[in-house]
């Protein structure tokens, strides 16, 4: 049996706050440069970012595309002790949350979209991984940012 992103989320929260260790902003790769500064979760002034259960917060990153695509898709991860734990998201389908696809090599795309952050999952820290995949698994974008899910 599997255990479920909730279950997996819930183990590594208790694990997490065991260890308390302080989180830092991490850059995941070269994807967003020099674009980074159109990077935006809203409304996030500071880090790490609060996020309030039972809310739904919007995301926006603007980037240049590297590579040509017909398609994109989201993978967002909540990232404890090393480990990635899917979030699910109400959209994970790029090429519906801003982009106009096909994707060009060089030209400049504003992607949307919402975070939901559920009532059941736990008051922890943690880090949120958001990546934007083409359609053979070549990075678009990714980044990370260091979040307090509180109630």
């Amino acid at each position: 049996m599997v255990p479920s992103p909730l279950a997996l989320l819930l183990a590594l929260g208790a694990a997490a706050t065991a260890l308390a260790e302080p989180l830092r902003f991490v850059d995941c790769g070269e994807w967003l440069r020099p674009a980074a500064a159109g990077q935006r979760a809203d409304p996030c002034p500071s880090q790490p970012c609060l996020l309030h259960k039972g809310t739904s917060y919007s995301i926006n990153v603007t980037f240049a595309s590297k590579i040509e695509s017909q398609g994109s898709k989201a993978r967002v991860y909540g990232e404890m002790l090393h480990v990635d734990v899917p979030f699910p998201i109400p959209e994970p389908d790029g090429c519906k949350s801003g982009i106009q696809c096909p994707i060009q090599k060089g030209h400049s795309y504003s992607y949307l979209n919402k975070l939901p952050v559920k009532s059941e999952y736990p008051s922890i820290k943690l880090i949120v991984k958001w990546e934007l995949v083409d359609d053979q698994d070549q990075m678009l974008f990714c980044w990370k940012i260091p979040v307090q899910i509180t109630s």
